[in-house]
């Protein structure tokens, strides 16, 4: 069975940083593509980052291009968001997600696992 598991969200004050990580078991996806997106209250779920099997490749979404970053540690099965100078717009419930390719994508159709996902709230 797939299983996806975030953690490391909690409240911050704006400016603070956090860590996200997302540990993959019950398949080893170190050769396939995996991307974070985030939903905030009444609003869609969107795309954050995606990363490559490889990590050549990364993508962001404008709005946390320079201030957040996303890396992979294929021994441990586990991707990570790095997030620094976080703002109030950036609360939301943030997912992990994994495709069945090696490639990145912005896309959230493109991924067929997905995790529970972990609160990221930001006060002013």
């Amino acid at each position: 069975q797939v299983q996806l598991v975030e953690s490391g969200g909690g409240l911050v004050q704006a400016g603070d940083s956090l860590r996200l990580s997302c540990a993959a078991s019950g398949r080893t996806f170190s050769r396939y593509g995996m991307g974070w997106f985030r939903q905030a209250p009444g609003k869609e779920r969107e795309f954050v980052a995606t990363i490559s099997w490889t990590s050549s490749t990364t993508y962001y979404t404008d709005s946390v291009k320079d201030r957040f970053t996303i890396s992979r540690d294929n021994a441990k099965n586990t991707v990570y968001l790095q997030m620094n100078g976080l703002k109030p717009e950036d609360t939301a419930v943030y997912y992990c997600a994994v495709r069945t390719n090696p490639y990145s994508s912005t896309v959230s159709s493109d991924y067929a696992f997905w995790g529970q996902g972990t609160q990221v709230t930001v006060s002013s």
